[in-house]
């Protein structure tokens, strides 16, 4: 017994030390997520909508339901719903949760919250969402809701040819990924088509410039719904960069 306490002991004491050389003492911490972006997203944006204008622009019918890899209980389900009883019952913004938000016709103004928190407001059903590169035990804990829990992290790198003189400083290339879950249930559309509370909504956020100085930002999402979806939802939604914010324009969330 006292051969295998010692045993041990040493381990723990191999370990500590194994520890304290990967980790040497006044290391300095990562730095914070606005230090490092690759690119600056912080602005207003306007969305294009470029696809899908019908189902965008206005409300579709009952029963159509045609670009998102449904099953039988989300058909059921958008059959049988009723714009009224959700209106009477205050989910007049379920349709502008973080899963179907950023394909609402919208304005976003996004700014940092601070050092590792963006912030994404939209004028189309003001709503809020906060991406967090580190989010707190209480954010994590939290109870749904609209927007749910965003967890952000860039993925970074180099160009892997430059061509001409050497520059100062090598620029860098990346993405903005967003994992979002802890949403409320809500809908996709207005007339009904449902996701669930146990949705996960992964989104890669890119930005180009264009050789007149346009910005562009583009969302690549993939939805998640194992309650509502036989595979995931794959789609693009467009950004173009604004100028300033004189067209910001806030509207109350509705179902019309």
């Amino acid at each position: 017994m006292n051969t295998m306490r010692a045993t041990l002991a040493g381990l723990l004491l191999f370990f500590a030390c194994t520890t304290a050389w990967a980790q040497p003492p006044g290391t300095p911490p990562p730095p914070a997520a606005r230090a490092a972006e690759p690119f600056d997203l912080t602005g207003y944006w306007v969305s294009l909508v470029t696809q899908q204008w019908r189902f965008r622009m206005a409300v579709p019918q009952r029963g159509d339901y045609v670009g998102f890899p449904i099953n039988l209980k989300a058909r059921q389900f958008a059959d049988a719903w009723s714009r009224q009883a959700d209106e009477g019952a205050g989910k007049q913004c379920e349709a502008y949760g973080a899963a179907a938000i950023m394909r609402v016709p919208t304005r976003l103004h996004i700014s940092w919250e601070d050092p590792d928190t963006l912030r994404v407001d939209t004028d189309a059903g003001m709503q809020t969402r906060l991406l967090r590169f580190k989010p707190a035990a209480a954010e994590q804990g939290a109870p749904p809701s609209w927007q749910g829990l965003s967890t952000a992290s860039w993925s970074m790198w180099r160009a892997p040819l430059q061509f001409g003189p050497p520059q100062p400083h090598t620029p860098r290339y990346g993405t903005l990924r967003i994992v979002t879950t802890r949403m409320l249930p809500g809908l996709l559309r207005k007339n009904g088509l449902p996701y669930s509370a146990q949705t996960t909504l992964t989104e890669d956020w890119d930005m180009d410039i264009d050789p007149e100085g346009d910005s562009w930002l583009t969302v690549t999402t993939d939805l998640q719904d194992p309650t509502y979806l036989r595979t995931p939802a794959v789609y693009n939604s467009i950004f173009e960069k604004e100028p300033d914010g004189s067209k910001w324009d806030p509207t109350a969330c509705t179902l019309d």
